[in-house]
C-alpha cells in the first residue's frame, strides 16, 4: 500500500470515530458513506473501491454501537421485499396463463371430438380446411 492510501485509511478511521461520537467536523453527521467520505475528505468511490473494508467496518460499527440499521441496508431490504412481491405476482400471472392455455387446449379437443367427421360435411365458405378434402 502506498503512502496516499495509508493516509486515506487513517483519515477514514478518524472520520468513523467522529461520526459515531456525534462530533462531525466537515459533514452533516449522518451515518452514511456519503457523510463518511465528506468527513474523511476522500472521494466516495475511494470508499467503494480502495477501502471497501473500511466501509463495511463503518456499517458494522453503526449497527453495533448505535443499534441502528444503516440507511443503505434499509433501502435494500425494502427493495428485496418489493422484488419478492413482484416475483410472486409474476409467478401467479404465469400460473394463470398456463391454466388458461390448458383450458383452451381442452376446449379445442372437446370441440374437435364433438364434430361429426369433417370430411362428411363441406366447410363453410369462410373456412379454409386444414386437412385436404378426400378427393
Amino acid at each position: 500500500m502506498n503512502e496516499q492510501h495509508l493516509d486515506e485509511r487513517t483519515r477514514i478511521r478518524a472520520a468513523i470515530d467522529r461520526l459515531l461520537a456525534g462530533q462531525p467536523t466537515s459533514s452533516n453527521g449522518s451515518l452514511t458513506v456519503v457523510a463518511l467520505a465528506a468527513e474523511a475528505g476522500v472521494h466516495r468511490m475511494a470508499l467503494q473501491k480502495r477501502h471497501a473494508d473500511l466501509k463495511e467496518e463503518f456499517y458494522a460499527r453503526v449497527r453495533a454501537e448505535t443499534h441502528q440499521t444503516p440507511e443503505v441496508e434499509k433501502r435494500l431490504r425494502k427493495e428485496v421485499v418489493r422484488l419478492k412481491e413482484a416475483l410472486k405476482d409474476s409467478r401467479a400471472a404465469e400460473a394463470e396463463s398456463r391454466h388458461r392455455a390448458e383450458q383452451m387446449a381442452l376446449a379445442a379437443a372437446v370441440l374437435l371430438l364433438r364434430q361429426p367427421d369433417a370430411q362428411d360435411q363441406p366447410a363453410p365458405g369462410n373456412v379454409i380446411p386444414l386437412r385436404p378434402s378426400g378427393d
